[in-house]
């Protein structure tokens, strides 16, 4: 073994361990359901910002992201960061603040699932069996992708196989999540976060300098056609109107991500949200740049330029060229960061969505608070498992993985949030018919290719979803008249705020 490959492995072997400390250290803190999936809601605007950031970004940003600029240039992946960029915006400025107040008036809801039945006082629980479902479906799919990026990663960097490489990653992963529960995750996700943005920082000033600065970079960089670096350009590639409103559609995914709305919830206090805002878009944004700037100025950097379909690892070989070993090790973790921190949150919440949602509300199982700890401990186990099955292609890319959990839980829960918040009219009905619309119409346009097939599968499912909700809550003439007096409480408190 080399002295880069040994000072590289001491890097990550010492990160790993910190990772895995972190979660021991707040092991003893998890008492009951609501410490273990939202930290008693005492969470600080600082690392309610990063963690939701980091959460939300996961091996996508710098493996996904930046592989697709180094591919194709900046033009998919420019308005893929534009849409995502308003998207947060709106999430933060629309979204945190109700749910923050609401899901606390509301029966202290901590799941998705569980504020949806309270918020339509569903008392035969549809909603609870319905929404459990989606999540199970859409958060296996979205956990793969981080272990596809664990294993990438660890493949490329020590060239251990690729299978034993997910196992490593996934182990680390339950060893913090399964022990810390929300508090591990969300200071897990704040050292991480800040691990991405500087590492995304550094690398790309680094880079810019060695091309010989902005201008000669740019035309190193703009050789290899215009596409390049000016996405307004049409190159003629197939990359029109309908690929752009499709990259700008992944801001709609924001409104119905479980695992970045609870962070919402868990903050301490609805006034630390404007904080939150300010500090989760100027890392969003700074973010975007770096990895944007990283996969399309590598085309220009690397030597030899990357094989053919290897284009997910281009930052894990520039910082592999780029760094002395170690350093270049602890920044290499940037990337196992990104791939965990979002791991991480999604195993959290698919727990909480079948031991609060199915196994207390729908089983009716009147367990203990320990007990419901140890069944949300072994729900993450499970789901962990049947991801690893899934990302045992190593072949998968992660950014077609996330794209279609992503589509997933926009369109089959982003709509009921917006309408559970700001109208008063939506039902029980018409949460039902919108959470089914919108998951069915994902699945079934994913399967699907060619003509209006091709735009991004969160459009036509946020549509339906919508629609359904809307005109079903319509039509549904029994208005539940404690819904409506929850309503006008939380809505008057809000004004008065």
């Amino acid at each position: 073994m080399s002295g880069a490959l040994v000072a590289r492995l001491v890097a990550f072997v010492l990160y790993l361990a910190f990772m895995i400390y972190i979660g021991l250290r707040y092991m003893k803190n998890n008492n009951s359901s609501e410490d273990f999936f939202l930290g008693g809601r005492k969470i600080g605007p600082w690392m309610t910002a990063l963690s939701a950031e980091a959460s939300d970004m996961s091996g996508w940003l710098l493996m996904g992201l930046p592989g697709v600029a180094y591919l194709t240039g900046l033009k998919e992946a420019f308005w893929t960061a534009v849409g995502l960029e308003i998207g947060t915006y709106l999430n933060w400025f629309l979204v945190a603040k109700r749910l923050r107040r609401y899901t606390e008036s509301c029966g202290n809801s901590i799941t998705i699932p569980e504020f949806l039945t309270n918020r339509f006082k569903d008392k035969t629980h549809t909603i609870s069996l319905i929404s459990v479902i989606f999540i199970l479906i859409f958060f296996t799919i979205y956990t793969a992708s981080g272990f596809v990026a664990c294993g990438q990663l660890i493949n490329s960097v020590f060239g251990v196989p690729y299978i034993p490489a997910v196992l490593i990653g996934m182990a680390v992963i339950l060893a913090y999540t399964m022990a810390g529960g929300f508090l591990a995750v969300c200071a897990t996700d704040f050292i991480q976060g800040t691990l991405m943005f500087l590492a995304l920082i550094v690398t790309t000033v680094v880079m810019i300098v060695v091309l010989g600065g902005p201008a000669a970079a740019n035309a190193k960089v703009a050789s290899f056609g215009a596409q390049f670096l000016n996405p307004f350009v049409d190159d003629g590639a197939g990359f029109g109107a309908m690929a752009i409103i499709s990259a700008l559609g992944w801001g709609l995914g924001y409104f119905g991500m479980p695992h970045i709305l609870v962070r919402f919830m868990g903050i301490t206090s609805d006034k630390d949200i404007p904080l939150s805002r300010r500090i989760a878009m100027a890392w969003v944004t700074i973010a975007f740049i770096g990895a944007l700037m990283i996969g399309a100025f590598a085309k220009a950097y690397l030597n030899p330029p990357l094989a053919a379909g290897a284009q997910e690892t281009v930052i894990i070989e520039t910082i592999k060229q780029m760094y002395p070993a170690f350093l270049g090790g602890i920044f290499l973790c940037a990337i196992l960061a990104a791939a965990m921190s979002t791991a991480d949150s999604q195993l959290l919440v698919a727990a909480s969505a079948f031991s609060e949602d199915f196994v207390s509300t729908i089983l009716k199982r009147k367990l203990s608070q320990k007990q419901m700890v140890v069944i949300s401990r072994l729900t993450v186990l499970a789901i962990a498992l049947i991801a690893f099955l899934m990302s045992l292609n190593e072949h998968s890319t992660i950014f077609t993985l996330v794209s279609y959990a992503w589509a997933g839980f926009g369109a089959t829960f982003g709509p009921l949030i917006l309408l559970a918040l700001f109208w008063r009219g939506a039902t029980n009905k018409g949460a039902i018919a919108g959470i089914i619309a919108g998951g069915i119409t994902v699945i079934v346009w994913h399967n699907l290719h060619g003509g209006i097939f091709g735009i991004y599968e969160i459009i036509p499912g946020f549509i339906m979803c919508l629609l359904f909700a809307v005109i079903f809550s319509i039509a549904d003439k029994n208005k539940n008249p404690e819904m409506l007096a929850e309503f006008d409480a939380y809505n008057a408190a809000l004004k008065q705020a």
